[in-house]
């Protein structure tokens, strides 16, 4: 990823400038990296919060400290040199949220894998039974409607129903928590793959960026890294399917809504998946937001609200469509991560994410939390 990569726009992220124990708030113009933290405006909650975000950041005094593509370079793991500034997930308080079954695929997928009970060597065999019965027609329902609610009738009476097809195609919509604020990790980071499963895949996903307010000001890119087999097992153990060390990336930057970016620019995007393996294995997909099955307004809707509270706002994973089966070891196991993989999500309106996965437990550990930046914004006076 170099500067050509950068899409324009305004753009605001965090970032480990040399000189500073805490993360700085940068934007991009021109090709340069530029530190924007100010008293006041020193975290990434905080431009959010503001009310005038986009404005904030487009004209607030700055001076820069780094070419972008020398940046984005020395943001990935292995050659990341102290005396450079490296880049970092571009939330900092906000709680970490995420929504799934979005897209029809990835709800087969989801039923499959709780048929499989965690086992991918049936998910093959299982996945041409589902869609026999089931069919292609749940791309077109609009969930919760009464037509949906009739292929769940029908399909209870088939005894194929499933909890991943209420979420799917119900009336409420599936969120959880993802990670904790400041858990997650940014662009050239490794991504954690908890030790005990056998079958992974990534979830490349558009994330929105929400105030406390409600409001959707801005977007970015995200991988809802996911343990296959251990969700499979039960829906219960969705936590230890997705929150682990490194299993949320976000970045490389927040693209903030203005004239030339709008919610409906993220609604047409087409994210686009690369998986590139030591062993030479290449997978690549697609993932277009056009065929989202719960607009991105509903699913912000279902997160915040009277019912739910957020008071340094939210980022919000939107799901993926895509949910890789090409097989890798052989015919039938399907697709999961080895070690080593480099993963790229981009898309032209955000830019391209990248992350090599590893173990959760061979990541470098979250040490750096809340408490740690009030701290050190406080002896720096910025807030």
């Amino acid at each position: 990823m170099g500067r050509n990569d950068i899409p324009d726009g305004i753009l605001v992220g965090r970032a480990q400038v040399p000189g500073f124990d805490y993360p700085r708030i940068v934007t991009v113009r021109d090709g340069q990296l530029i530190d924007i933290t100010a008293r006041g405006m020193a975290m990434v909650r905080d431009v959010a919060e503001s009310g005038h975000a986009a404005a904030h950041v487009r004209s607030a005094p700055g001076r820069a400290i780094g070419e972008i593509g020398a940046v984005l370079d020395n943001s990935i793991a292995g050659r990341t040199r102290d005396d450079l500034p490296r880049l970092l997930a571009p939330i900092d308080l906000q709680a970490i949220k995420a929504s799934g079954v979005t897209f029809v695929v990835s709800l087969l997928e989801r039923v499959i894998e709780e048929q499989a009970r965690g086992d991918k060597s049936r998910a093959d065999a299982l996945r041409g039974e589902i869609l026999e019965l089931i069919g292609t027609d749940l791309s077109q329902l609009v969930p919760g409607s009464d037509a949906a609610m009739k292929v769940k009738a029908a399909l209870i009476e088939k005894g194929v129903w499933s909890q991943y097809l209420e979420v799917g195609i119900g009336p409420d919509a599936e969120i959880f928590t993802k990670s904790q604020p400041m858990s997650a990790v940014g662009h050239g980071a490794e991504v954690g793959l908890h030790p005990v499963s056998k079958w992974n895949n990534p979830e490349p996903e558009v994330a929105l960026l929400v105030t406390s307010k409600g409001e959707i000001i801005g977007a970015t890119l995200g991988n809802d890294v996911n343990l296959r087999d251990v969700e499979g097992r039960s829906a219960l153990l969705l936590g230890k399917a997705k929150d682990n060390n490194a299993s949320a990336s976000l970045g490389p930057f927040v693209r903030l809504f203005d004239e030339t970016f709008t919610l409906e620019t993220v609604s047409r995007a087409e994210v686009a998946l690369r998986v590139e393996g030591e062993d030479g294995f290449v997978l690549e997909g697609h993932s277009n937001m056009a065929e989202i099955s719960r607009t991105p307004e509903s699913l912000v809707a279902a997160t915040i609200g009277t019912h739910h509270q957020y008071p340094d706002g939210l980022v919000l994973y939107l799901g993926t469509m895509f949910a890789p089966v090409k097989d890798r070891d052989g015919a039938g196991q399907g697709f999961t991560h080895k070690v080593g993989d480099i993963v790229s999500i981009s898309t032209p309106e955000l830019g391209t994410l990248s992350n090599r996965v590893n173990l959760s437990t061979q990541c470098p550990p979250w040490t750096y939390g809340t408490s740690h930046l009030l701290r050190d914004l406080a002896r720096a006076n910025l807030i």
